[in-house]
């Protein structure tokens, strides 16, 4: 028969609870285990990204930009009155002299007062004229009466003189002799004054004729003016080359100030360079530039560095030596780079994809033969434009990817296949 063994409850219950721990102690254990684990490195084909080997050696430093060629010469041709345009008797493109009119205005109101000019000019001069004979004769009336008034007194001086010689011989009486003095002193005395109004009466005149010939001389400047102004109704380009621009048409109403024609000097062009402002503060007047103008490549210098920074770019001017290649004309697109110095002896790499000069960026240096690569921290110098100098992180002969390689931010080694 079967007997019923005792059963122990406590010491079962001992062992479910123990058995329990350990299993709780096993899972924790595994969990932190596999949360301390690195997340498996990504695989990334070779063939997708680019690499560089880091060298030592002279770096040549470069900045480049965008721009356009430019002539040196250029002359904007304002409307110096108001009108409309008549006739335009040249077209953009075609070659001009100095004296070729472009472009005919016209201005009735203009003409009219030109002509009324004229004419005040004329009867001013005659007005001068007028007045300069009548004060001429004036004066000369003043001058025969001070000629007789002097000669009078010349004659009262000698009869005085005589009287005096025969009254010392009492031929006339002594009261004869004083007013024989008497006369003669009146008369020099008369004769004083009448020199100075003679003198008063020159200066008058003098004046009198200056202040119309001031006034006739404003009226012939006005009268200058509005010839001139009627004879620019007839536009001239002012300068030899060629006819770029012509901003008008037949009939238009133009504005004193407005805009005509723009002339410039085709065979004097120059480049203007659109430079990222963080690359431009190392350009100096001087240095050595190539502008590529898509059909050759012509050397130069820069000229010329703009104060102002605008659409953040800085305008750089580059004076072109040497014979332009055929095709380069104004406004031609042009890519320009400028070399700001050499270093010698320094340890750089081609330009990584992010990261800017004197900073420190994260790129993947090879490992295990090109099998893998590491994250590495890299210390960054002076820049080029496809070279970067390398002050820390690398050495000669290590090779590190530049391509983009913001997708494995969150990784710190990468496998290459």
């Amino acid at each position: 028969m079967d007997v019923a063994r005792p059963v122990n409850k406590r010491k079962r219950t001992i062992t479910r609870t123990l058995y329990g721990i350990g299993g709780v102690t096993i899972l924790a254990a595994i969990t932190v285990g596999l949360s301390h684990l690195k997340p498996a490195a990504p695989s990334v084909s070779r063939a997708t990204v680019w690499v560089d080997t880091v060298k030592r050696g002279p770096m040549l430093r470069q900045v480049r930009g965008l721009g356009t060629l430019v002539p040196e010469e250029i002359r904007w041709i304002p409307a110096a009155t108001e009108g409309r345009v008549e006739r335009i008797l040249i077209k953009p493109g075609s070659p001009v002299t100095a004296d070729s009119v472009i472009v005919e205005l016209s201005n009735p109101e203009l003409e009219n007062t030109a002509s009324e000019a004229d004419w005040l000019l004329k009867a001013a001069e005659a007005d001068y004229t007028t007045l300069k004979v009548r004060l001429q004769s004036q004066l000369l009336d003043q001058k025969a009466a001070f000629a007789s008034v002097e000669a009078n007194a010349r004659q009262a001086k000698l009869q005085a003189a005589a009287d005096e010689e025969l009254a010392t011989h009492g031929l006339i009486s002594d009261l004869a002799l004083k007013l024989s003095k008497s006369r003669a002193d009146e008369l020099d005395t008369r004769q004083d004054l009448d020199h100075q109004r003679l003198e008063i009466a020159a200066e008058s005149t003098e004046a009198e004729l200056a202040s119309q010939t001031a006034r006739l001389e404003q009226l012939r400047a006005q009268a200058v003016l509005r010839r001139n102004q009627v004879r620019q109704l007839r536009v001239r380009a002012g300068i030899e080359g060629v006819l770029q621009q012509l901003p008008v048409e037949v009939g238009q109403r133009i504005a004193p100030g407005a805009t005509l024609a723009k002339v410039t000097v085709p065979g004097r062009l120059k480049a203007e360079l659109k430079i990222a402002e963080t690359q431009a503060k190392d350009i100096l007047i001087g240095q050595p530039a190539a502008i590529d103008t898509r059909n050759g490549i012509v050397k130069g210098s820069v000229s010329r560095i703009d104060p102002a920074v605008q659409a953040g770019t800085v305008t750089v001017d580059v004076a072109l030596a040497g014979t332009l290649p055929k095709g380069a004309r104004p406004d031609l697109s042009v890519e320009g780079t400028i070399e700001l110095e050499r270093l010698n002896e320094v340890l750089y790499v081609g330009r990584p994809a992010f990261g800017q000069e004197q900073g420190v960026v994260g790129l993947f240096r090879l490992t295990d033969e090109g099998k893998g690569a590491v994250r590495t921290q890299v210390k960054l110098g002076r820049s080029s434009v496809n070279t970067v100098e390398i002050l820390e992180g690398l050495d000669a002969g290590d090779q590190v990817i530049l391509s983009d390689t913001s997708a494995w931010d969150a990784f710190d080694r990468l496998r290459l296949n």
